[in-house]
């Protein structure tokens, strides 16, 4: 029972840190080149509600992506258009389009689909499925281990394993070619990477391109892969918990990736811990319970803000001179 009980939990952790995963990526790429990203929640949320509507009124899993990633290019390329191309503020732009998400989406829900702002639950053959679903079963027989890494590694939907490639393929973006090189300069320097001759909005742009795929993912993700339809407000603060991720591990993909994988088991733990009855201490609330992953969120921008070092050039607007 306990090794059930293990995998259970790990296969959930690695579920729930995907979006996670995703989103403190996107957040990467677009605080890397200069610009900074609160919009993250806005622009999952937006995406799960596109993936839904794209996938209730298709049947396609493969429209309900790209929907996805449509919109969150479309509101990334917004954000850019506010604060790289006109000098507005960073923060005041992603927390627009956090409102914008979140109201919009309820108004489209209401008018499209008449049920209070969801969507109709999509069928199984648009929703992503397991690649392996016996996988935990058929490792059974490995002492120990064996139903551990079958549903905690093998027991995903494809999407789950796109996310964990996507780390290392990040890092090496980032660190080993030409285009990260530059990217890292214009976060940290953007006067020098323009007397170079490059374009920092150029750059800046296609940072926040790639920003709006990835919460495109996250965002279909949610719809796809862990729940069944769209529903307001759905994302949860998730974008807010992968900033924190990112802060937490400095602006590094495989930073990032642990501090995501430790959100998403406190998140498991917490679903585990309902109803749930403590020795000494009896059945806890389930809002603590619910609140653990937020309350670790609150404690490592508190630790951790203060100590990690940010690009230099991070929310301040590029202007070129004369």
């Amino acid at each position: 029972m306990d090794e059930v009980l293990v995998a259970s939990v790990l296969a959930s952790s690695v579920r729930l840190a995907t979006p996670l995963i995703l989103c403190a990526l996107a957040g990467m790429f677009a605080e890397r080149s200069g610009v900074v990203d609160i919009g993250l929640e806005g622009k999952m949320l937006f995406a799960a509600f596109a993936a839904g509507a794209a996938g209730a009124a298709s049947g396609s899993w493969m429209l309900a992506l790209a929907a996805a990633m449509a919109v969150g290019v479309a509101l990334s390329l917004l954000h850019g258009l506010a604060c790289v191309s006109y000098p507005g503020d960073q923060v005041v732009s992603g927390v627009a389009i956090n409102i914008i998400a979140a109201g919009l989406t309820v108004v489209l829900g209401i008018a499209w689909f008449h049920q209070g702002g969801q969507t109709p639950p999509l069928a199984s053959g648009v929703r992503l499925q397991p690649l392996l679903p016996h996988a935990g079963d058929a490792l059974a027989f490995v002492p120990l281990i064996g139903r551990i890494a079958g549903e905690a590694l093998l027991g995903h939907s494809a999407l789950v394993y796109a996310a964990y490639a996507l780390v290392p393929a990040s890092w090496w973006l980032l660190f080993r070619t030409r285009f990260g090189l530059r990217l890292r300069a214009v976060g940290e320097n953007p006067h020098m990477v323009d007397a170079a001759g490059v374009s920092v909005a150029g750059l800046r742009y296609r940072a926040l391109a790639l920003n709006g795929l990835l919460c495109g993912l996250a965002g279909s993700y949610l719809v796809l892969a862990q729940s069944a339809s769209f529903s307001p407000h759905m994302t949860a603060g998730r974008g807010f918990m992968a900033l924190a991720a990112l802060i937490f591990g400095r602006w590094q993909p495989v930073g990032a990736l642990w501090a995501c994988l430790l959100f998403g088991f406190l998140d498991a733990v917490a679903i585990r811990l309902q109803g749930v009855a403590l020795p000494g201490v009896g059945e806890v609330p389930v809002q603590a319970i619910q609140a653990l992953p937020y309350l670790l969120t609150v404690v490592l921008l508190a630790g951790f803000i203060g100590k990690a070092v940010a690009p230099q050039a991070i929310g301040k607007p590029y202007v070129k001179e004369r």
